[in-house]
């Protein structure tokens, strides 16, 4: 699936995937290949990336690696769509 992570400042990544889990104001749920349609607000906490992706240098310093190999983005609030293996985070 194609992610898409947008800040106010720039689009900080974009590119193929395996799964996104994000820190959605009901709790932490995570996105597949072919994930239902959903639209959610995220509250604080942690973007986590699972898959082989490249950071622009520019940003790299804004996302960390867990010990799982995850990448991992901080946010305080944001949105999230998933439609059609297209998910697009417009974070904080």
């Amino acid at each position: 699936m194609y992610l898409e992570i947008v800040s106010p400042e720039a689009t900080l990544f974009a590119g193929e995937v395996t799964s996104v889990t994000v820190p959605g104001v009901n709790g932490e749920f995570q996105m597949l290949t072919d994930h239902a349609p959903i639209v959610s607000l995220l509250q604080a906490g942690d973007v986590k990336v699972d898959g082989n992706i490249d950071i622009d240098e520019a940003y790299a310093s804004r996302f960390s690696k867990t010990d799982e190999g995850k990448t991992v983005l901080a946010i305080t609030s944001g949105t999230i769509e998933m439609k059609d293996n297209r998910v697009i985070v417009l974070a904080d």
